[in-house]
């Protein structure tokens, strides 16, 4: 059974910076379509961005220019390096893994989430 944990969550002041990881366990990370997506109180989980086998990465609208994916397949880490944090970001984040099937990521495991607060 696959285990992703995020770390990194935390409270910042708006203009701030976090970068927050997701360690994944017991899979072929190399393998794996990862993702990050984000709940606000009383909302629905929305996409942040996903980044596919070889690097490649998409990010909502609302973060581009801000937040970056990356990940390091030697050491099994997803990363999302989140710069010039607004109060609207302020979330639960988790990170999801999946396998392309037709082109598209079909996710199956998904972590416990790290939470982002940001103030203004």
């Amino acid at each position: 059974q696959a285990k992703l944990v995020e770390s990194g969550g935390g409270s910042v002041q708006a203009g701030g910076s976090l970068r927050l990881s997701c360690s994944v366990s017991d899979l072929a990370f190399s393998s794996l379509c990862m993702a990050w997506s984000r709940q606000r109180t009383g909302a629905e989980r929305e996409e942040v961005g996903d980044i596919n086998l070889t690097g490649y990465t998409s990010l909502r609208e609302s973060v581009k220019g801000r937040f970056t994916i990356s990940r390091d397949n030697t050491k099994n880490v997803l990363y999302l390096q989140m710069n010039s944090l607004q109060p609207d970001d302020t979330a639960m984040y988790f990170c999801a893994a999946g396998f392309m099937i037709g082109g598209t990521c079909k996710f199956f495991a998904w972590g416990q989430g790290t939470q982002v607060t940001v103030s203004s």
